[in-house]
């Protein structure tokens, strides 16, 4: 008999990148939001790479970012981005898939 399993299971380390501009309030903010959140729904299965653009400018054609600051998701798949300093938590969640959006 063979069995067959489904994966559902989510992969073991979130991958989060937030690209800022400089050390303004809206960057700091959106930081420190996003720090609050990964603690709450995340806890040890994050990372957090800053990325300031005004040391490396380069680095936004990359993840092709337009505004800022912006996280990007970039694991697990796919790909998503949430533009803003993250203040709207429910918004947040629905934005990375942790939580169903509400219809």
């Amino acid at each position: 008999m063979n069995k067959i399993t489904k994966k559902t299971e989510k992969p073991d380390t979130w991958e989060l990148r937030l690209y800022v501009a400089g050390a303004t309030p809206k960057s700091l903010l959106a930081f420190a939001n996003l720090k609050k959140l990964c603690e709450k729904h995340l806890a040890g299965k994050y990372t957090i790479e800053v990325i300031d653009l005004l040391k490396n400018p380069q680095l936004a054609r990359g993840d092709q970012i337009l505004a800022i600051p912006t996280l990007v998701r970039k694991l697990p798949p796919p790909l998503k981005k949430i533009i803003g300093d993250l203040s709207n938590t429910e918004r947040v969640l629905v934005g990375l898939d942790l939580r169903p959006a509400k219809g």
